[in-house]
């Protein structure tokens, strides 16, 4: 059963989470061979104050 974990800075609308989880579904399948219903995806988003490189957070960096 593979897994799929990706973790997103906030702000996709709903739709565009749910193509990305369609396209990484079949993504995996084609490459792998397993069958669609063993496969899951995770999608976590995390706001930009939480996500961070040398010390500034991607908020900071939009800014």
């Amino acid at each position: 059963m593979p897994f799929v974990e990706v973790t997103l800075v906030e702000g996709r609308s709903p739709q565009t989470l749910r193509d990305l989880i369609s396209a990484l579904t079949h993504a995996t399948a084609d490459t792998t061979g397993a069958p669609l219903a063993s496969i899951r995806v995770v999608v976590r988003e995390v706001p930009s104050t939480h996500w961070a490189a040398g010390d500034v957070t991607i908020q900071e960096r939009e800014r």
